[in-house]
């Protein structure tokens, strides 16, 4: 047991933009006071300064530990329960009170999130404003956006733990802040024979972070996205088809390194069905839409479910169902967190 323990520790490499999540439910007015669609991810600009102090004076305004990818990992160990620590997390945070939360909650979740910390920036926020069933994310990176390769990645007692990995997770989001050290990593991965997963995350990303993205393409063994990110990275690589299903060979067909691996891409689309290349559609769970608490972070769970079933190199179909699993119980919950014990089977 305990060796079967010790090679599960770490065999999950996520690396991304640690944030503490301030969700308020918000009306009209202040989506438009501040230009915000209602169910959108963007990067907070100057005009956002005033929202996020606003945001904290909303009665009933919560704080969790977020970050896209950091949400995933989470999911992930949440998924397998035992051994602790299957997750390793790499990010850039602030030597402050938010910088505390991030480690506390880490720990608690039993993830080994190994932190660069400097205290030039604050540790990273972001404004979930809710209304209704939709989100609108503010992102301010601040401290995460500070990750250095050489600071961090490059040492060698962080990159031990890069080679312990056998399956790599990095949402798209990262690549605003440092593609050279998600390159590192899927050369690793390529190179090695091992599972790079990376997600469209945002329609920002295809279309103003196109040139990264398009760098660490040929590494992507398993693309994840939602049906709004698929379509804009359609239009932005000039596919000329809005059917997903198109959408998604088309990606799978985009060049790649390791001829060992066919490339899998998923597309989730909220209630309706997933699409996988391969295998096509996936049913997901029926939910009475009176159930739903929080879009936010079903993303990052059906991605955190998914992940728990491919390092336990489960088939397709099972990761998925895993996936449909997590985001289930994500979405009856405020933010992403989750009951003690997943009831999966």
């Amino acid at each position: 047991i305990t060796a079967i323990k010790k090679a599960f520790e770490n065999i999950l490499f996520g690396m991304g933009n640690p944030l503490l999540d301030i969700s308020a439910v918000v009306d009209k007015d202040f989506l438009d006071k501040f230009g915000l669609k209602p169910n959108d991810q963007i990067l907070a600009e100057d005009k956002h300064k005033a929202l996020f102090a606003e945001i904290v004076k909303r009665n009933k305004v919560e704080y969790h530990a977020g970050g896209s990818t950091q949400n995933s990992v989470k999911i992930a160990q949440w998924m397998i329960q035992k051994p602790h620590k299957v997750a390793t997390f790499f990010g850039c945070i602030g030597t402050d009170r938010f910088g505390e939360i991030l480690k506390k909650k880490a720990e608690e979740a039993h993830v080994d999130a190994r932190y660069y910390e400097q205290n030039e920036e604050p540790t990273g926020t972001c404004a979930a404003c809710i209304t209704g069933d939709n989100r609108s994310l503010v992102a301010n990176l601040a401290a995460a956006n500070c990750y250095k390769k050489e600071k961090h990645l490059d040492l060698d007692s962080n990159w031990e733990l890069v080679e312990k990995a056998k399956v790599y997770y990095i949402a798209g989001f990262f690549l605003t802040v440092s593609p050279e050290s998600i390159l590192k990593v899927a050369k690793h991965a390529s190179d090695n024979n091992k599972i790079f997963c990376m997600n469209l995350s945002a329609p920002f990303i295809s279309q103003f972070f196109k040139e990264p993205l398009m760098k660490v393409m040929p590494y992507v063994d398993i693309l994840f996205g939602n049906e709004t990110e698929a379509a804009t990275f359609a239009k932005e690589q000039g596919f000329e088809t809005d059917d997903i299903a198109e959408i998604a060979r088309k990606t799978q067909n985009l060049p790649k390194e390791n001829t060992r691996r066919q490339r899998v891409v998923v597309f989730t689309q909220g209630k309706d069905d997933t699409v996988a290349t391969v295998v096509t559609m996936f049913p997901v769970v029926d939910i009475d839409q009176n159930d739903i608490v929080d879009t936010n972070g079903a993303g990052d769970a059906f991605v955190g479910g998914f992940l728990s079933a491919l390092v336990q190199e489960q088939p397709l179909e099972e990761c998925i169902r895993a996936g449909h699993y997590a985001a289930n119980v994500i979405i009856k919950r405020v933010g992403c967190t989750f009951p003690e014990k997943p009831n999966f089977h």
